[in-house]
């Protein structure tokens, strides 16, 4: 069971880096290059992008009043998520080094890059930039979340569980007492060398490619 499992993930692995590869053929397709994580768009592009933004003043008035109304209270949950922010980052500082867990990079998963879309008026640029920031810092504090559950409590739900984060799969199964002390050293053994997977999981998905 568990030699299926560890071959299942790591061909999720090796589509995920698949799946990379063809980001990055769509964003060759629409004419734009990361530079240092800046955005490059090609000169053409640019100018079009500008003659479809919405002008401000109309998009204003014709927002249905209830988006104009909801608006507060959507910008006011920015204090709960920056203390979140916040807090998480100094647990995984202290804990994780006690832990010798891989800290999270919070660089991949916040991205702020879409208010370099030239088609968006200041009002939408602020939504994106607000949805960016909140949406990538729940996925952050879920991997925080999710390394420190593999190192507590690597075990299944009974039942099954949406959402779970990528480690879950490889927790014990529910009820299996028998194997918990080995499996608990087995597993926080693998969330302790993450980082080293993650790179023999990528070299390794290079040589499939290259024996394509």
């Amino acid at each position: 069971m568990t030699s299926t499992v560890d071959a299942l993930r790591l061909r999720i692995g090796q589509l995920q880096e698949q799946l990379e590869t063809e980001f990055e053929k769509a964003r060759a397709a629409m004419r734009y290059r990361l530079e240092n994580n800046r955005v490059i768009w090609e000169e053409e592009v640019r100018r079009r992008h500008r003659r479809m933004r919405d002008r401000l003043g109309p998009f204003l008035i014709k927002s249905p009043p209830r988006h104009v109304l909801t608006a507060p209270v959507i910008y006011s949950l920015i204090v709960p998520f920056a203390l979140l922010d916040l807090f998480v980052s100094l647990y995984q500082a202290i804990c994780f080094r006690a832990y010798s867990i891989p800290r999270v990079r919070r660089a991949d998963y916040i991205r702020i890059d879409r208010h370099h879309l030239g088609y968006l008026n200041s009002v939408q640029k602020l939504n994106c930039v607000y949805c960016g920031y909140v949406n990538g810092l729940i996925a952050y504090v879920g991997e925080i979340a999710g390394r420190t559950e593999a190192y507590w409590c690597p075990i299944k739900h009974a039942a099954r569980v949406k959402g779970r984060h990528r480690h879950y799969d490889g927790f014990m199964d529910y009820g299996d007492g028998e194997t918990f002390a080995e499996g608990l050293k087995i597993a926080r053994r693998r969330i302790q060398e993450l980082e080293a997977g993650r790179r023999s999981t990528a070299a390794q998905a290079d040589d499939h490619v290259d024996l394509g």
